[in-house]
């Protein structure tokens, strides 16, 4: 029987496209109790930096209407214990695509934690966030300009050889130009979008709400800006791209498709629902029939 959410991603697999994003499902392993994981066409990791890294100050994460902030400031365990620890861990449990998320400082710690992850035998695939609008020292700076993603980009592909794809921030003027710019660079592909910089104020105590006093603003509020995104980029580019923001049901799957998307990520819908992402892989085939779509794959990209 041939199965109708399938897709393929850079020749890889995928039993569908509904991928948590990176920060909403930690390493996978935590989900583990509480759903099957092996209902997920992928699961993109924690962030991982070189070194361990605690994270910014608390209070970090300030709801708002249709969306939240969050400031957490890569807090993880750092490349090493990821390839010897997290991604074989979730190997023995989830059948998957498991894709590493990995951020950096500098282009030489880029390539470095690339190229471990790479030669770890249980991901599949690799993430780089040149996006994150939370650390200082870098992360948002390399998403900003195409010759800066671009020197990311090629010094990941020297020493991978794995699909890559370069996950953007949405904080710039030309989405199009810095996603030509890696796709140009070797990308094998591109995520988008990160979260948008945002901030919330406490008018008692008259403080910003987050520590940090801004971060990155994810939700249902963002959907619109994320698919005229992933439009602009799928039809600008002849790499895959996933789609992420704002995805919080079947219906907003089928919108990221059919501006362009190969995989859809669910981002701040998994943190407030648990099982987002099981409830919307229950509802697409109905949705498919009703919509007369035989499989997702025919889709992608036909607006």
């Amino acid at each position: 029987m041939v199965n109708r959410l399938a897709v393929n991603l850079c020749g890889i697999p995928m039993q569908n496209p509904l991928v948590p994003a990176s920060g909403s499902f930690g390493f996978g392993l935590e989900l583990a109790d509480t759903l099957d994981l092996n209902l997920l066409g992928g699961i993109s990791l924690k962030g991982t930096t070189r070194e361990a890294r605690f994270g910014n100050p608390t209070p970090r994460i300030a709801e708002c209407t249709a969306g939240m902030i969050n400031s957490v400031g890569l807090q993880n365990p750092g490349i090493e214990v990821l390839v010897s620890e997290k991604a074989p861990a979730l190997r023995r449990i989830y059948r998957g695509v498991i894709i590493a998320n990995i951020s950096g400082y500098s282009v030489e710690e880029y390539a470095f934690n690339c190229g471990r992850a790479d030669a770890c035998p249980d991901i599949d695939l690799l993430e780089v966030n040149i996006s994150c609008p939370n650390v200082h020292g870098g992360g948002m700076a390399f998403g900003t300009e195409p010759k800066l993603a671009a020197a990311v980009t090629r010094a990941v592909k020297e020493v991978t050889e794995k699909p890559v794809f370069i996950k953007l921030s949405p904080n710039v003027t030309d989405i199009v130009s810095i996603a030509k710019a890696c796709e140009d660079a070797g990308a094998d592909g591109i995520t988008l979008v990160n979260t948008f910089l945002g901030m919330r104020i406490d008018i008692a105590r008259r403080q910003p709400v987050i520590a940090n006093k801004m971060g990155g603003f994810s939700g249902a509020a963002i959907f619109p800006i994320a698919l005229r995104m992933v439009y602009q980029v799928a039809h600008a580019c002849r790499i895959p791209v996933m789609g992420c923001g704002g995805v919080q049901r079947a219906e907003d799957v089928i919108e990221m498709m059919m501006a362009g998307a190969t995989a859809v990520q669910v981002g701040a819908e998994n943190l407030r629902n648990p099982m987002a992402c099981p409830e919307m892989l229950e509802a697409l085939p109905e949705l498919m029939d009703r919509l007369g779509i035989k499989c997702l794959q025919d889709i992608i990209g036909v607006v």
